[in-house]
């Protein structure tokens, strides 16, 4: 790993023994599955085990007290923004909202005011969330900021047998299982490179890396890809599996799925060698997966073609795929924060000057192609919508998809 230990903040000695406990687990299902694991079991259950996974323990995961930001935590300007293109979708559709990992509630809570506000308020805004801490956040900060819209909010265990709306998951696919992968320069079956499937074991009582030759369903798709051996990169069939599942349930609407991702075209380059994997810990990036498990988030970027593909091949079309940048400039992002700066008059105070000044900074971030603007990306797929969808209307790049 090309980050040392000693560089990230000592985690207190209450998270060490979360750490430990978790380690405990999954060294326990590691024995019982014959010695190993695939990386994609161990990154669920170092993300979601019940009590101790990242996102099912008690630490606090967003914003400045967390360990990442997210653009809801950076201004209300992205809900409201992303806002005019839900409107949409729900008027074509039916009024129903569906967000899937809702983070802290900040998007909820900026999105329903908004909705109001533009005369397309759902009946129902449904938040799929398995991790009861969260959810407890999620009500705290709907009862903080959005207390009016409460009666209409409620929370799902699972997704809906049958559905029609708009689904927004935001930054939700980066953080679903992915499998890690060796393309290796040797020739296996079939004069087919072989391909190696990273797992973990157990060796001296630690675990360890170790690899067993990809089968099924994993080497299949790992074979589509054009890439040159020797080579290391991630495929994650869970997020493939989850978007073919929604699109198998949508009668009429459409999914907004926003991330940090490229086509398959750009991951899979031979200057990507290596892979995308991530963590993320106290405001810090890191690569090492295996630093104190359950107490950092890992992810890795989306392929957005694989995205494209289980949606088409489950019946839906693809009704555009932006940068963040343009999809908010779409959405009039721009606008929005004019409107506020006119809104403050004349006789703004300090206070008020600075919080403008905050915005303009928070909006730039969201937009710079150096910060979230080109790194984000955010792809539609649908049935029965009317085309453009105003966040698509310029910049599209399904044709790169």
């Amino acid at each position: 790993m090309n980050l040392q230990q000693t560089e990230l903040p000592a985690p207190s000695a209450d998270a060490r023994a979360a750490s430990a406990a978790l380690t405990d687990i999954i060294a326990a299902e590691i024995a019982v599955r014959g010695g190993w694991i695939s990386f994609a079991r161990y990154m669920e259950l170092a993300l979601y085990a019940p009590g101790l996974g990242y996102y099912a323990g008690g630490s606090r995961k967003f914003g400045v007290e967390g360990d990442f930001l997210t653009a809801p935590e950076l201004t209300p300007l992205f809900g409201q923004a992303l806002a005019r293109q839900v409107a949409q979708i729900l008027a074509a559709s039916s009024p129903r909202l569906i967000e899937a990992g809702a983070g802290s509630g900040r998007l909820a809570a900026d999105l329903l005011p908004a909705l109001a506000a533009l005369g397309c308020l759902p009946e129902r805004y449904q938040i799929l969330e398995l991790s009861g801490e969260l959810r407890a956040r999620q009500q705290a900060t709907l009862a903080d900021h959005a207390p009016e819209y409460a009666d209409r909010v409620e929370w799902l265990d699972q997704l809906p047998q049958r559905f029609s709306g708009c689904l927004i998951g935001n930054e939700l696919l980066d953080a679903m299982p992915t499998h890690a992968l060796r393309w290796s320069a040797e020739v296996g079956k079939e004069s087919e490179p072989a391909v190696l499937e990273g797992g973990i074991g157990i060796a001296d009582g630690r675990l360890v890396v170790a690899e067993r030759p990809a089968s099924g369903a994993l080497l299949e798709a790992a074979q589509a890809l054009q890439v040159s051996p020797p080579y290391r990169g991630e495929i994650s069939l869970a997020a493939r599996s989850w978007v073919s599942e929604l699109a198998r349930r949508l009668d009429r609407g459409a999914l907004l799925l926003i991330d940090y991702g490229l086509p398959r075209h750009e991951l899979y380059h031979p200057q990507r060698d290596g892979g995308s994997l991530r963590c993320h810990y106290r405001h810090r990036v890191h690569e090492d997966p295996f630093w104190f498990p359950g107490l950092s988030d890992i992810t890795s970027h989306v392929d957005f073609t694989a995205v494209a593909e289980a949606g088409f091949d489950a019946g839906l079309e693809v009704l555009g795929y932006v940068s963040q940048a343009n999809f908010l400039l779409n959405c009039g992002i721009g606008e929005l924060m004019l409107g506020q700066r006119v809104g403050a008059g004349d006789t703004a105070s300090a206070d008020t000057n600075a919080a403008d000044l905050r915005a303009r900074g928070a909006v730039n971030v969201l937009l710079s192609p150096n910060e979230m603007g080109e790194l984000f990306k955010v792809i539609a797929l649908g049935r029965g919508m009317p085309a453009p969808l105003l966040g698509f209307a310029r910049g599209d790049r399904v044709h790169a998809l």
